[in-house]
């Protein structure tokens, strides 16, 4: 019985709605229909620090991170942008990248590659990264190989402790590409390709995660409504686009996301699709929450307690619109599920950020620099999630059955 239901709820599950609309696709079709998207630029562009700015040791990678693709735009990121969407031949989108000849393949720099894509989720860049290192591996035994890539994993998770989807991503992959004890009785040929074509799936699935979410959201989103929306989220974006699409008449209110303005470009992106939008300090929330119909964010991380990591101030909308009975909906891919269970702020390891005032701050005065919030999940109404629409106290069972 139990068989059967699962077999119906992959008939109905959005990921196989979605391949068989074989939706627009942004970046051209590959075979068997997948999604395929452009190749990281060349490695002679990487930059030779995998850290973006070594520099600066008192600022998270994870801030730099974000500071760098989701800042207000600028004539670097446009450049960047134009060369991402440019249309890429199937071929060179499926020569996959391989370390040139005579050069010794480094995962940090195939993940750096990928990383200068500005649509490309970080975790998507690694699990992109490891797929290469499988490609490329000199291993001869599924011991050797399955070493290689928990070292590159490794590796990909030191490059920055501090963000949680990296972590969760590289988890994944090493559970979904390696779990099968069937590849332990074949020739090592066989499960070699069968372990690389395990990891494209992977990666297929995770760059499908935004579209599916866009879709499942769009019953949610009705005429006449006022959206808030905290910060940039890229999935966020996704589901706004889509609705603005469909002909839905709605409206956005964007926060201006401080420190580092992320909702400029949110805001910028939104009125080039013609949606009404309107721009507040982040103080203004309450004041402005009595308009709001919902609230849509995204998320850095979703928790086992089925609480959210991201932007700092996420937790305070989620807490003025949980007392005027405004429904708070996250729209998080799954390879953000991490094994985390923070109690409460304190509990996450520290994500710093540069604070600029505009006047100079007093040595004596303190600062807090922390670039993410803990929200529990009680201010939580939905989640939004490539697995399908989930209350928060669904996402432990979900978690359980990412990570078995």
């Amino acid at each position: 019985m139990k068989e059967q239901t699962t077999r119906a709820m992959w008939w109905r599950s959005p990921s196989f709605i979605l391949d068989n609309r074989q939706q627009a696709q942004p970046y051209g079709t590959a075979r068997g229909g997948a999604l395929s998207i452009p190749p990281p630029p060349s490695t002679a562009m990487a930059d030779p620090n995998p850290n973006p700015n070594p520099l600066t040791d008192k600022i998270s990678a994870y801030y730099q991170t974000r500071a760098a693709h989701h800042g207000v735009v600028s004539s670097d990121w446009l450049a960047q942008a134009q060369a991402a969407v440019g249309h890429i031949p199937d071929d060179a989108a499926n020569s996959d990248q391989g370390a040139p000849s005579g050069k010794l393949f480094s995962v940090i720099d195939e993940f750096n590659n990928w990383r200068k894509q500005p649509d490309l989720a970080e975790a998507v860049a690694a699990i992109r990264a490891l797929a290469a290192v499988i490609r490329n591996s000199q291993a001869t035994t599924m011991m050797e190989l399955e070493i290689e890539l928990k070292k590159a994993s490794d590796s990909l998770k030191s490059w920055d402790t501090t963000s949680i989807s990296l972590t969760a991503g590289c988890d994944l992959f090493m559970r979904y590409v390696t779990r099968t004890s069937a590849l332990e009785y074949e020739d090592f040929n066989s499960a070699k390709t069968r372990l690389i074509e395990r990891a494209e799936k992977f990666g297929e699935i995770s760059y499908k995660a935004r579209k599916i979410i866009a879709m499942l959201s769009q019953d949610f989103i009705f005429d006449g409504c006022t959206i808030l929306v905290h910060g940039f989220s890229r999935v966020v974006l996704e589901v706004l686009k889509m609705a603005a699409q469909n002909k839905k008449l709605f409206r956005v209110f964007c926060t201006e996301g401080r420190p580092d303005r992320t909702g400029l470009r949110l805001s910028n992106e939104l009125a080039k699709l013609d949606v009404p939008v309107k721009l507040l300090i982040d103080s203004a929330v309450a004041y402005s929450m009595d308009e709001v119909d919902m609230v849509f964010v995204g998320a850095d991380g979703v928790v086992e307690s089925g609480g959210i990591i991201n932007m700092m101030g996420t937790y305070q909308i989620a807490l003025v619109a949980h007392s005027m009975n405004k429904p708070v909906y996250v729209a998080a891919e799954s390879y953000k599920f991490a094994r985390l269970y923070p109690l409460d702020q304190k509990d996450m390891g520290p994500a710093l950020r540069p604070i600029e005032f505009g006047v100079p701050i007093p040595l004596k005065v303190e600062v807090e620099t922390s670039a993410r919030d803990y929200t529990p999940p009680q201010y939580l109404t939905l989640l939004f999630t490539d697995l399908g629409v989930l209350t928060p106290s669904v996402v432990s069972d979900e978690l359980i059955q990412l990570y078995l």
